[in-house]
């Protein structure tokens, strides 16, 4: 038989392994790949062919063969755990984008000290060499196996009838998973434990608290000491952190998790973005609105978030007195409050396309565990807009909004740093989706039609649409590897149909716009956290909250000074003067800590000449010059948002 490999064909045997097979073509090839993938499927180098099979090897340079690696390696925690803590029990531990994690059911929370034995325990796993053996069992074998293990069993009471309970067994340890593996554990040559946290079981408050140890692996001693060295490196950049040293936003108990405070700094750059972000839709022919933040059940009825999204909103009143009495809910989105401005009045061909944007505040009802810092919070604030408009002006439009974006990540210096997810429906999970099966294949072939002409670079996430259409996701990840969506595009051709949202065409037929879902800068909280990251706190000029610093050489020279401020604040340069009676080598180090672009020094030469000494941030000391020559060089690095 053949099997087409990445760079070229092989003959084999009918049944050939894909190690044997990859042995064939090239030992070293084989013995680097930790899984594969047959037909785009990933599975295990053990897993047999078929004639005309399509293989592929997955190395740790693959996201896919990392995810094998790690996930083998939760396996030896929890052989570790249970050879340690036998009265342990054993929830899920999978893969994540940075590693994994293993969910244990203990009465006592893992301590430092523990996580150093259960790692040396993991080594001497390693060592053994053990093998990957699995095997299937019906679910009343399944059941027996597990009896002992009560979250074990209740994942294999949820598997549907026809559903295949596998197993993997290494050594004394056997565990309940659909893999796949690594043919052994001997690969797995270094092991860091990084943390024991708290986390719910199914991520539900409502559930018992588990405790989840975090970890990651390699294959090299020394590419564990370099990404421990980048851990230490993130923990500098987090966000959560350095926005709470640089005074840009903090939180409170009493007001709650997931609802952070601006501080001034934080609150002046969100107000930087949004007008930065609005003039510049303005200019690209977007129509500003306003919409409440609430509505009645009626609008989510409607729009379909009443059946699919109620679990993540807050509701004033009693779902289940709705109908006897009005029950409100505050805004997840804003879309169905935008297309009342598009229904005010009737509709021509001629009005389209019809762009509508909004700096809209949103409330999610996210879920504790989720929570972190300004990335994912309760309440947030969005460069929102829906636009509708003709079939035969959708890709145009499509690509405007996705021009828009790119100039902003590009403004912003993120646009290196994204990635892009074609996030389509999955067709064996139907409550979740509205709309029939044809008009869901068309959305999708519209936006893959468009998605290629534009040649953008994207994943497929099956599974990740909106309940109402496909979407293109703009992905971007933390200092910790984490990813999350930036900006999102997505195409809609059902709420339109939904509401009634009709224009009359070119024949005199009304018929139904489609409509684009998109942001432009994404969630304003959730960028000023990656801006943080990314600049470690010293942001571009133009961004910076304070972006002048004037520092008086003693008490002198304060009118001076005070002169200079105002002759800056004149023209709309942020600063501050720092007055305090303390020598000037304390006062540089303070705003060198505090990341302002740039300090002015005044002292007896620079009174007397009408000069200033100039400090940088990037370059340091610049000299002595006139203050028209400095506002000059400020005023032209903020007008063209010049990223220092």
């Amino acid at each position: 038989m053949t099997i087409k490999l990445p760079d070229g064909e092989i003959s084999a045997v009918e049944n050939e392994s894909a190690f044997s097979v990859l042995m064939k073509k090239d030992p070293q090839t084989a013995r680097a790949a930790l899984a594969c993938e047959i037909n785009g499927k990933v599975t295990e180098l053990s897993s047999s062919l078929k004639d005309g099979d399509e293989l592929k090897p997955l190395t740790f340079a693959d996201e896919e063969g990392r995810k094998v690696f790690w996930h083998t390696t939760s396996h030896v925690l929890a052989q570790a755990v249970k050879r340690l803590y036998p009265e342990v029990k054993l929830a899920i531990g999978p893969a994540i984008e940075t590693g994994f994690y293993y969910d244990f059911d203990t009465d006592t929370p893992f301590t430092p000290e523990m996580l150093d034995n259960i790692e040396g325990e993991m080594k001497k796993i390693v060592k053994e060499g053990l093998k990957l053996e699995r095997f299937v069992l019906s679910r009343n074998e399944a059941l027996e196996l597990m009896k002992d293990e009560p979250y074990k069993t209740e994942l294999i009471n949820e598997l549907g009838s026809s559903a295949e309970i596998s197993f993997y067994k290494q050594g004394d340890f056997t565990d309940l998973c659909a893999g796949p593996h690594l043919f052994d554990v001997s690969k797995i040559k270094a092991i860091k434990l990084l943390s024991a946290t708290g986390a719910y079981w199914r991520g539900d408050s409502n559930k018992k608290m588990l405790q989840r140890i975090y970890g990651v692996s390699f294959m090299k001693t020394a590419e564990l000491e370099d990404h421990l060295q980048k851990l230490e490196e993130a923990k500098k950049r987090d966000h959560n952190k350095l926005g709470r040293e640089l005074e840009l936003f903090t939180t409170s108990d009493l007001i709650g998790q997931g609802l952070p405070v601006l501080l001034p700094k934080g609150a002046r750059i969100i107000q930087i973005l949004q007008r930065f972000v609005e003039d510049e839709e303005q200019k690209r022919g977007w129509l500003l609105t306003k919409t409440p933040y609430m509505a009645k059940s009626d609008l989510y009825k409607v729009s379909g978030h009443w059946d699919h999204y109620l679990d993540g909103m807050f509701v004033l009143g009693d779902p289940a007195k709705d109908g006897e009495e009005e029950v409100f809910a505050l805004r997840p989105m804003t879309c169905p409050f935008q297309y009342q401005a598009y229904l005010n009045k009737s509709r021509s061909y001629r009005d389209l396309p019809l762009r509508y944007n909004e700096t809209s505040t949103l409330f999610r009802n996210e879920a504790s565990g989720e929570m972190h810092g300004l990335i994912r919070v309760r309440q947030f604030t969005i460069s929102e807009g829906h636009l509708m408009c003709l079939p035969e002006q959708l890709e145009d439009e499509f690509r405007g909004c996705l021009e828009l974006a790119i100039f902003m990540l590009k403004t912003l210096g993120l646009y290196e740093d994204v990635s892009y997810r074609f996030s389509q429906w999955d067709p064996d999970d139907r409550e979740k989706y509205i709309g029939t099966e044809e008009q869901w294949n068309e959305a999708q072939n519209v936006m893959q039609r468009i998605l290629d002409h534009l040649e953008i670079p994207y994943k497929i996430g099956k599974g990740e649409a909106a309940f109402y259409g496909p979407k293109l996701d703009i992905q971007i990840r933390n200092v910790h590897g984490k990813e999350d969506t930036l900006i999102t595009i997505q195409i809609d051709q059902m709420l339109a149909e939904n509401f009634g949202m009709e224009y009359v065409d070119r024949d005199g037929e009304k018929k139904h716009p489609y409509i684009i879902h998109r942001t432009s800068i994404g969630c304003y909280e959730r960028t000023l956290a990656l801006l943080i990251e990314k600049y470690a706190g010293a942001f571009p000029t133009w961004l910076a909250p304070v972006q002048v610093k004037i520092l008086p050489i003693s008490e002198k020279f304060m009118e001076y000074a005070y002169n200079i401020k105002k002759e800056l604040e004149t023209i709309g340069i942020r600063v501050e003067l720092d007055d305090r009676n303390e020598k000037i080598g304390y006062k540089i180090r303070e705003a060198q800590l505090e990341k302002v672009p740039y300090m002015l020094i005044a002292g007896e030469k620079e009174q007397s000449g009408g000069l200033v000494s100039v400090r940088a941030r990037k370059d340091g000391d610049r000299g002595q010059m006139l203050l028209s020559e400095f506002i000059g060089i400020i005023s032209e690095e903020i007008k063209t948002k010049e990223i220092n």
